[in-house]
């Protein structure tokens, strides 16, 4: 049983205590999706590294479509459906932290829901035009969009990682430090029962096997 590590209560009049809120496929996605895209990126300029960028690339793409898979079949805390909210919920959230009474949500916030989801898709849409570019399909053009896009997504990321430090210190706790040990403040009724350590294995080492098949080049339809 964890130990309660604050004194804040509850309407039932429980206190908030660490729960299990995030589970192991959920940790070992985030953690490697933070890899592949800054491996792609500093990898990007060199045509040296160009399969080491073909394979963190189309390693983030593999990752991102076994995440949907999982945002529909996951933990409670892993499904869209938790946590992809309408617009009038997004805007509500903002309106409650600027008059300083943010939503203490155990998973994502309806905001960094949205960031989110926003940014596998562009990760999908980076690989999409880099797939694209490698077929040299319309020339320079697919090759110049591959950029911007993923700009773009480095701004999303840049976003993220500063919504992630403001919530930690308006909630009083590290959001970092919850996606390495899976807790978060909440009732114990909220958390999650099975972390699905095995799932999680599963797909950490299925991730680096396809990494190393796109590195070695056994997989010349995506890298010629």
């Amino acid at each position: 049983m964890n130990k309660p590590v604050n004194d804040a209560v509850g309407a039932t009049g429980k206190t908030r205590q660490l729960i299990l809120v995030w589970d192991m496929p959920v940790r070992v996605f985030h953690w490697l999706l933070v890899i592949c895209f800054a491996g792609a990126w500093l990898t990007s300029e060199s045509e040296r590294l160009q399969m080491i960028h073909y394979a963190f690339g189309y390693s983030a793409c593999l990752l991102i479509l076994i995440r949907l898979v999982w945002g529909l079949i996951g933990t409670r805390y892993a499904r869209f459906s938790q946590f992809l909210k309408s617009l009038k919920a997004v805007s509500e959230h903002f309106l409650a932290m600027l008059r300083g009474h943010p939503h203490h949500d155990v998973g994502h916030n309806p905001a960094g829901g949205l960031v989110m989801f926003a940014l596998m898709l562009l990760i999908l849409l980076i690989g999409l035009t880099g797939y694209l570019s490698v077929k040299e399909f319309l020339g320079n053009f697919m090759s110049e969009a591959h950029e911007a896009v993923a700009s773009l997504a480095l701004a999303v990321v840049i976003l993220h990682v500063a919504a992630a430090i403001v919530m930690s210190l308006l909630e009083g706790q590290n959001l970092v430090k919850s996606m390495v040990n899976g807790k978060k403040l909440g009732m114990p009724e909220q958390g999650i029962r099975y972390p699905q350590y095995l799932l999680g294995m599963v797909l950490l080492f299925a991730s680096l096997y396809f990494f190393y098949l796109v590195l070695s080049g056994a997989l010349p339809s995506l890298t010629q």
